[in-house]
């Protein structure tokens, strides 16, 4: 039997009580762009497929109310998605994101992604390694190390 070595594209989804809040976050965060999709939209409803009751404009920009992107300028690394949710977080993440940054630059990035709403919640330093958990604005948590 052949296997295909063709690389599998990825995307984290990641449920969010205001997925708006959480990709600007997030994309402030990875240095990424939170998605345009003011065409994908406007084709949608051209097509039928959704109403404006889906959508809202804000900025000059048309939007999902429920879902909405982000992701590295580039193109590289993985796309993030954000998806509304009623249930608040409960409970640790089963996964979650580290930010390698390397020991020289991870006091400072603890402090710059707290100032974007994140909050801090324990540092481990011991000889196999030093990580920052924090946890952004919905209580997620998420490593800088």
């Amino acid at each position: 039997m052949a296997t295909d070595t063709t690389p599998t594209s990825v995307q984290v989804v990641i449920d969010a009580l205001d997925p708006h809040a959480q990709a600007r976050f997030w994309a402030a965060a990875l240095g990424c762009q939170v998605e345009d999709t003011t065409e994908l939209i406007r084709g949608v409803l051209a097509a039928g497929h959704a109403t404006d009751a889906d959508v809202f404009e804000a900025d000059g920009q048309m939007w999902w109310n429920d879902l909405v992107g982000a992701r590295p300028a580039d193109g590289s690394g993985p796309r993030l998605l954000f998806q509304r949710t009623d249930a608040p977080k409960d409970g640790k993440n089963r996964v979650h994101l580290d930010l390698n940054v390397g020991r020289d630059r991870g006091a400072a990035e603890v402090e710059r992604i707290t100032a974007l709403g994140a909050t801090m919640l324990y540092e481990i330093d011991e000889p196999a390694g030093r990580h920052t958990t924090l946890a952004d604005p919905e209580g997620n948590e998420l490593c800088i190390q």
